[in-house]
């Protein structure tokens, strides 16, 4: 590596470029079809939390990654998630046990409280000391990062079953929306692509830095496709993922025709950075 490749980030890729798109009926249903962004899922993007490679999405604050806000609950079925998972930890497990784990989650010892969201009330966990309040810092015993990640994986379960569905999903997008074909029947339509800045609305465009577009995190040993595995198999089903990821290694055989502009440039640093440490 180049002496200047871990302290310069690498610039981020413009947010629009050429994406190669895989459409499909859902093998389960027929009445779903789903739009699969295959620039995205095959993709060398991994997360790079807990290395210099995260800047983080607010400057000065490159520990918290992209857990400085605390996370919005989608759903009455994501708070039930959320409480299962805090349920598991302890106070070796969770830094902030003393002040998120009192009996009321959005009394005063709670991990909620209220914010707003596209305009609406909504719930979301609560900010302590600057990030969410699950987010370990470093310095504690059981390790940086989200608590509640970690505990799962300690206990040999998925990350997913005790998160909040935006911490899971991300930086993978769903959308849904309901399609009125030309002969007037209706389709769900499914789509999955990348969670770019413009997700987090307006305010996308001001962080700091954002993993998705930056090549400093597009250096996966496996595609998107491979490392999500339990996190698309949960947003589309079992035998939809068994289907895209056929499609995925078969257009991997082909050769994608749009490669995601930051994996090419990782790809070329890391030539570059070859090349320089042969000299």
């Amino acid at each position: 590596m180049s002496p200047d490749a871990a302290s310069d980030p690498a610039p981020e890729v413009p947010l629009d470029f050429p994406r190669e798109w895989y459409e499909f009926p859902d093998p389960d249903d027929d009445e779903h079809v789903i739009v699969a962004d295959l620039t995205w899922l095959l993709s060398r993007w991994t997360c790079v939390f807990g290395t210099p490679a995260c800047r983080g999405i607010v400057a000065g604050r490159p520990n918290d990654g992209c857990c400085t806000h605390g996370a919005y609950l989608t759903d009455d079925e994501d708070r039930e998630r959320l409480e299962a998972g805090v349920a598991l930890l302890t106070p070796e497990d969770w830094q902030f046990y003393p002040e998120g784990s009192g009996d009321d989650p959005l009394g005063e010892n709670g991990y909620l409280e209220e914010g707003d969201l596209d305009d609406e009330p909504a719930l979301k966990t609560r900010v302590q000391e600057g990030a969410c309040i699950f987010a370990n810092r470093p310095g504690f015993p059981a390790g940086a990062g989200c608590s509640l990640h970690a505990v799962a994986l300690r206990r040999g379960i998925e990350p997913l079953t005790v998160k909040p569905d935006v911490c899971w999903q991300l930086p993978v997008r769903r959308e849904q929306e309901w399609v009125t074909r030309p002969d007037g029947t209706e389709i769900l339509k499914t789509t999955i692509t990348e969670y770019d800045r413009r997700g987090w609305g307006e305010g996308g465009h001001d962080l700091a830095w954002y993993c998705s577009g930056s090549p400093d995190a597009h250096v996966g040993v496996k595609p998107v496709f491979e490392s999500y595995r339990p996190e698309l198999t949960e947003m589309i089903g079992a035998a939809a993922y068994e289907q895209l990821a056929q499609a995925c290694r078969r257009r991997t055989q082909l050769g994608i025709v749009a490669v995601h502009p930051a994996t090419a440039a990782a790809t070329t640093r890391l030539d570059t950075d070859l090349k320089y440490e042969q000299l």
